[in-house]
């Protein structure tokens, strides 16, 4: 009998592996800028090509799949989510469409739809001009200027004041940031919730508290969060209604929001698990893989059946540094030793040049530690974190700032694949 075959949408070598290790025969699509050798073993089928080139991967998959059928359209990146969703509804498969995908990954139709239903509700304006955001501001204390697509908090301003309207405007537009939302600032304790779907049914899996510093770069996560079993209720009532809202029927989402006075408010939500090793905790915690569990829809109707309760806590700190050149780095090897620790990337080295804090592709590494509990986890990450010292020099002045633009051409990615179509 023959492997069931699946198409796979980017995603690193790692994530091509668990599918492989599972049983399925993965036809997998790469950027070619993102190709991994260490690939190539896991593949029934490589296909280098930009799947955020619309027309051109729905031509090549349907043909594929008009001689060979695969089961499903998965994949584990933002970038895809949406074309994963159109692919879906053009190869009629079973999973998250076109309006699913692409809700959750337009922000301000996501908060339209929510306000209208009333779950919620959270003032916001799309693309408003200089006085309407100054208004806007007056009227609401403070907001949060944002891509309407987009992941890593690239682009997010926080505006506090009237009297940084200027500032942020003037930003704004030597970033060029062109088609942009504001909310108002949501005031509270961060998380995100991990849940699984399967058939329409939601299953809230685990909760997870986020440390920003007072900034919008995440610089460390806790599963589980520290919350009340009164928030944690509060937390699943509004994501599931969420989640029914757009209709999200299998796999995993990631739903970040903010426990606010008036109780939680969404921030942003997408069709696949969390970034920044919140997988890696929730394995940890829950002893569930969510990567895992995805793939395992295409031949099993709920892949996580029963309660998957938290055992102890597991926390990631991120590591950062002063921006320049960086000269050394020391205290991998006490970090590596150090109480809970199962893991340590530092992902930067002599002569590699640190940015500012812009966005989540500027962090250095991260450490990763296990405990009994969530404040013993953080305690020990952020001591683990702390023997890690990278150390700079600053670097020569830049010309011209890094744009939207240039930050996403680094990654090789458009933030809507659709809108690229349209105007090709």
């Amino acid at each position: 009998m023959s492997a069931t075959r699946i198409l796979v949408l980017g995603g690193k070598a790692g994530i091509v592996r668990k599918a492989a290790a599972l049983g399925f025969a993965v036809v997998h699509v790469q950027k070619p800028s993102a190709f991994d050798p260490a690939v190539v073993p896991h593949c029934a089928q490589l296909l280098l090509l930009d799947y955020q080139d619309v027309p051109t991967v729905t031509a090549v998959v349907r043909a594929l799949h008009e001689r060979q059928p695969v089961a499903r359209v998965f994949t584990q990146t933002e970038a895809a989510q949406a074309v994963a969703g159109h692919l879906t509804d053009t190869l009629g498969l079973p999973g998250n469409g076109a309006r699913t995908t692409r809700l959750l990954h337009d922000k301000p139709a996501l908060r339209a739809l929510l306000n209208a239903e009333g779950i919620g509700p959270v003032p916001t304006l799309t693309n408003p001009g200089r006085e309407e955001l100054r208004a806007f501001v007056r009227t609401h204390g403070a907001a949060v200027l944002k891509p309407t697509m987009g992941s890593g908090s690239l682009g997010v301003r926080k505006i506090r004041s009237v009297d940084e309207v200027d500032p942020a405007w003037a930003w704004r537009e030597e970033f060029g940031l062109d088609e942009f939302m504001v909310e108002q600032l949501l005031l509270g304790e961060e998380l995100s919730v991990e849940t699984f779907s399967a058939g329409g049914r939601h299953r809230v899996v685990a909760v997870t508290g986020k440390d920003t510093g007072g900034g919008v770069v995440e610089l460390g996560h806790v599963v589980p969060a520290a919350i009340t079993e009164e928030e944690t209720a509060a937390v699943r009532s509004l994501v599931t209604a969420v989640l029914d809202a757009v209709g999200l029927v299998d796999g995993p989402a990631h739903t970040e929001l903010i426990l606010t006075a008036d109780g939680p408010r969404v921030v942003e939500a997408h069709s696949r698990r969390g970034g920044d090793r919140i997988n890696d905790l929730v394995r940890l915690v829950h002893g569930i893989d969510l990567e895992e569990a995805t793939y395992r829809l295409a031949a099993e109707a709920d892949p996580l059946p029963g309660e998957h309760p938290a055992e102890g806590a597991a926390a990631i700190r991120f590591l950062v540094a002063e921006p320049g050149v960086v000269t050394a780095v020391t205290g991998i090897e006490a970090a590596e030793a150090a109480e809970g620790v199962t893991q340590v990337d530092v992902q930067v080295d002599a002569g590699d040049t640190v940015h500012e804090l812009r966005w989540s592709e500027d962090r250095c590494g991260h450490v990763l530690v296990r405990a009994a509990d969530a404040a013993t986890a953080e305690r020990l990450a952020r001591q683990a974190a702390g023997l890690i010292r990278i150390s700079t020099e600053p670097a020569a002045a830049e010309d011209d700032p890094a744009t939207l633009g240039d930050l996403l051409a680094e990654v090789d990615e458009v933030l809507d694949p659709f809108a690229a179509a349209r105007t090709a």
